[in-house]
């Protein structure tokens, strides 16, 4: 578990900053007063910086603490902006006096401190999702993740990778709908040199590239129903077998498998082998589509925005209302549809504010495309003006 460091002071969002990092499973603690504690991140309000004698002063205390990362929290700002120093071992948020913008502001400064493999959820069945996941990753039992296209199930089986003791080990996934029938089998299980025309070289395969880690095998309904005895077969009894070779290979494989089909109809039009089915489905998880939980649209636009900003710039805020009209929205789409209005947001907004105008959710007309030339255009004017 990751410790947060926080020196409260006069520090006015520190109480919301602190709850929403303790519900993503951080260890939230008070300094100077446990200043003993070594803590990850050291977080603090630019009036406290101020009073301790500056940025070298802070570091210095970060220092002695063993804390890695700073953020300090500006309060009372002109306008919102984000700025690293470092390489981004010191940020700084810029947090204006407005309820509006202040969940954006908490969201932004708890996804700073947080690292890479954390899963941004707020809803509460999101939350429910992520605590199954986090107590299976701690067994090596089959997970089988069901759900719509763009729900976040490959999300999820990171997630439990790398909550796993398989953490240190490889992370492998293979999208079975991706690959030619043909080749699938020697990709999976690997073959010998000259096993086949074009096997020049020999192959381990996926399996036992995996070995010791993790496996995901996405869209598993989409695999061949010729391979699902041999995928069995090695469910079954930890061996795999290359395309050539005289000699099984044992391999120690966490399985994960993803799908969005309806699996019980896919066994009733035998398209896939019930056996494999059960043998998969040790764990079911379901990712739900991304309009029946409007809480976490929040977190993910934070998210999306952030991989998607340009290095040295500050990250666009996304006003309340541009925020209430994501989270109105259906999403058919899913989070892919969402990243897809985000990415042309940030195009078209004018002075890193995304506002109700820039959200375009549907451009599949021309009128609409037109109205999306004309807000370019207009903000191109505004901006030049």
């Amino acid at each position: 578990m990751k410790n947060i460091g926080i020196m409260k002071d006069n520090f006015l969002s520190c109480e919301r900053l602190s709850k929403v990092l303790s519900q993503r499973d951080f260890n939230v603690v008070e300094l100077p007063l446990y200043n003993s504690v070594s803590i990850d991140t050291l977080i603090l309000s630019a009036a406290k910086e101020i009073e301790m004698g500056g940025r070298q002063s802070v570091v210095e205390f970060a220092r002695g603490n063993k804390a890695s990362n700073i953020l300090i929290i500006e309060e009372r700002s002109k306008n919102f902006k984000t700025i690293t120093e470092f390489g981004g071992k010191l940020n700084k948020v810029c947090l204006p006096e407005s309820e509006e913008t202040i969940d954006w502001g908490i969201e932004v400064s708890a996804q700073i401190v947080s690292d890479k493999n954390s899963v941004m959820v707020k809803d509460k069945k999101s939350r429910e999702l992520l605590n199954l996941a986090k107590r299976v990753a701690d067994t090596n039992v089959t997970v089988f993740i069901n759900g719509p296209t763009g729900t976040g199930k490959e999300v999820i089986s990171n997630y439990i990778h790398n909550h796993s003791r398989r953490s240190e080990n490889a992370f492998v996934a293979v999208n079975c709908a991706a690959i030619p029938e043909n080749m699938l089998e020697a990709i999976l299980f690997g073959h010998e040199k000259g096993a086949f025309t074009g096997a020049s070289n020999a192959n381990k395969g996926i399996f036992r590239a995996a070995d010791g880690g993790t496996l995901l095998l996405d869209e598993i309904s989409e695999m061949p129903i010729s391979l699902q005895s041999k995928l069995l077969r090695v469910l079954q009894e930890k061996k795999v077998t290359p395309i050539g070779g005289a000699k099984d290979v044992e391999v120690d494989v966490r399985v994960i498998a993803t799908t969005n089909r309806d699996m019980n109809l896919e066994v009733k039009k035998g398209t896939f082998r019930e056996d494999l089915y059960y043998r998969l489905n040790v764990f079911p998880l379901r990712t739900l589509p991304l309009g029946e939980r409007a809480e976490d649209i929040l977190p993910i636009s934070v998210a999306l925005l952030r991989k998607h900003n340009l290095e040295g710039e500050s990250l666009p805020l996304l006003t309340k209302e541009a925020i209430d009209t994501l989270c109105d929205h259906s999403w058919p789409g899913n989070v892919r549809e969402l990243e897809n209005v985000l990415q042309r947001a940030i195009v078209i907004c004018n002075e890193r504010i995304i506002t109700k105008n820039d959200i375009m959710l549907d451009i599949t007309n021309q009128s609409a495309e037109k109205n999306l030339a004309d807000r370019i255009q207009n903000n191109s004017l505004a901006a030049s003006a």
